[in-house]
């Protein structure tokens, strides 16, 4: 540990409230001299910081001087102290406070220089940072929340058996930074205005940290940010951001649902059949049912439809969904979903609620119907950033007249034998690469993606869909070549997919048939016919409308992340070698 050299003018006008702690630190500084190791510098701390500031100051310079565990556990023992302590609240006459808390109630309030001497509190968490500025006299910042506030720990102000500064030195040298513990003491505020708690028991040290923890610019490479989430979370604090905006969303979507009398349900994850989605599965064995196999879910669809055939007239489930997939910024194998069924709800009363939903979760989340997000180069705002507006009506684009209208050499009749080689022809003459295996429902999403979807910064629906990419909706005409379906786009991006829900047990079971001969064709994410389903609807399912959102898509948007990891407390990784 180090000694600061410290001058009697900046000691005295510090004990006489002339400076305040940080001020004073500088004071001493400018008055140090050189370190007993023999360093030039002057800019000395005595335990690394959490900060990530630059290094203006005493406060910021940090020491990599850290015990090893074996020596910082018997030193702890020396000094009496309990490394890993059972938890014990804090005496009576000092309550808790959490120190968010603490800064919501006194910094606005307080005068600069103001002490409450009554004002008698506690306080916990881990600490920030310390200086010390002489044998008598540390400044610890505790960190809980992602606020700190100043500790002020005085040989004059302690009670508790530390009277000479020999041991009040090595007590609080002792604590270093990253330990957890605990402060108890008065409020007030330095000259400067900055809330602390003046400590008037010794500090307790409430779990031992054993490692140095890591500067930002130390933890900043992705793949040891997420395969160290916790230092992540320490060193990062901002990131915290996406995990809190995560459960805001969760909180008002089932606060929505709940309040027009949805049912929460959950469904098997675990399935000897898969379906409700085109998706390459997971597949795992069951020693209980004699190694059979089964799928881990890509969907919720089917199962969540059989309860409203049973009566549940409305039902949805927030879960996991799983599809052996790629990974890359808006895809992961493992993503959250919420997916609702209403019995007697059209394909406008969809597109309401949707509307309803959004605006009101963007508004919760950040205060307004307007939401800033990364922009294209061509973007009219500065720095590439786009302004999107929540407020309804949202836009609605026709896929059916819009793709003629780009693409006028598409085939009118898309059931045609013909219809594949003249939209690959399209594909040829427009240098749209193609997808793998062509097939009709993979051709024409390719097209949507490639004229369509670029159009939709601002949240746009896309209705009309070509009947033959929706197995599982209700056609919109009688000729059947349109979908009673849309997706929500938002900044490119599809959030929400709904339709009417076909609940014709004969077209459905032809519309299997007609994915399989895809699946024949080589589209292994085609998953086989489930007549377990179809069997379920011969027993009546009433008009119903589905709904399906990418909870992890909508929580990067609110939250300003990039990648869909960063929603994520520990998303998955490659294995190590």
């Amino acid at each position: 540990m180090q000694n600061r050299v410290v001058s009697q003018s900046s000691r005295l006008l510090m004990r006489l409230g002339a400076l305040s702690p940080r001020s004073n630190a500088a004071a001493h500084l400018r008055d140090a001299g050189r370190h007993i190791s023999g360093s030039s510098s002057s800019r000395v701390c005595v335990s690394r910081p959490m900060s990530t500031e630059p290094a203006t100051n005493a406060n910021a310079i940090a020491s990599d001087h850290r015990p090893t565990k074996e020596q910082r556990i018997q030193t702890l023992k020396d000094l009496g102290i309990q490394a890993y302590p059972r938890y014990t609240p804090p005496p009576a006459e000092f309550p808790l406070m959490d120190i968010p808390h603490v800064h919501e109630q006194w910094d606005s309030t307080l005068e600069k220089g103001a002490k409450l001497e009554d004002e008698q509190l506690s306080v916990q968490g881990r600490i920030h940072s310390k200086r010390e500025a002489s044998k008598r006299l540390f400044f610890i910042d505790i960190e809980q929340n992602g606020q700190t506030v100043q500790i002020a720990v005085s040989l004059k102000r302690n009670t508790g058996g530390m009277g000479d500064a020999e041991s009040f030195t090595r007590h609080y040298r002792a604590l270093l930074v990253g330990d957890i513990v605990r402060a108890s003491g008065f409020v007030g505020k330095t000259n400067t205005g900055e809330t602390s708690i003046f400590a008037t028991r010794p500090m307790e040290l409430l779990t031992t940290c054993l490692r140095t923890i890591p500067s930002r610019s130390g933890l900043v490479d992705i793949e040891k940010r997420f395969r160290k989430r916790h230092l992540d979370l320490l060193v990062n604090p901002h990131v915290k951001n996406a995990l809190v905006v995560r459960a805001k969303v969760l909180s008002f979507i089932r606060s929505f649902l709940s309040s027009r009398q949805f049912v929460e349900v959950e469904t098997p994850i675990l399935s000897p059949s898969v379906g409700g989605a085109s998706a390459k599965p997971f597949t795992t064995r069951s020693v209980a049912f004699g190694d059979t196999e089964l799928f881990m879910r890509v969907a919720p669809e089917l199962f969540l439809k059989q309860l409203v055939i049973g009566g549940m007239d409305k039902v949805y489930e927030i879960g996991k969904q799983f599809r052996n997939e790629g990974i890359d910024a808006d895809h992961n194998p493992e993503f959250t979903t919420c997916e609702f069924y209403q019995a007697y709800a059209t394909l406008e009363d969809l597109l309401q609620t949707t509307e309803e939903m959004l605006r009101g979760l963007v508004q919760t989340i950040t205060g307004s119907f307007k939401l800033r997000v990364e922009g294209s180069p061509n973007s009219t705002h500065s720095q590439h950033h786009d302004v999107v507006d929540f407020a309804p009506p949202f836009r609605r684009i026709n896929i059916t007249e819009t793709l003629r209208q780009k693409a006028p050499d598409l085939p009118s009749d898309l059931s045609d034998p013909t219809a594949i080689p003249q939209i690959m022809a399209i594909f040829k003459s427009q240098g749209i690469a193609l997808p793998s295996p062509p097939t009709l429902p993979r051709l024409l999403d390719r097209l949507i993606s490639h004229y369509i979807e670029p159009e939709c910064t601002q949240p746009t629906f896309l209705v009309a869909h070509p009947s033959i990419m929706s197995p599982l909706s209700k056609p919109a005409d009688l000729a059947n070549t349109m979908s009673a379906r849309f997706e929500l786009f938002v900044n490119k991006l599809e959030l929400v997919n709904a339709y009417e829900e076909l609940n014709d047990p004969f077209v459905q079971r032809q519309n299997f048939s007609l994915q399989a001969g895809e699946r024949d064709a080589g589209d292994d994410e085609i998953p086989a016919p489930d007549s377990a389903f179809c069997d379920a609807l011969e027993y009546a399912l009433p008009p119903t409308g589905g709904w399906g959102m990418g909870i992890d898509r909508v929580v990067a948007l609110l939250a300003g992340v990039s990648h869909l990891r960063e929603t994520m407390s520990f998303p998955i990784m490659r294995p190590q070698k």
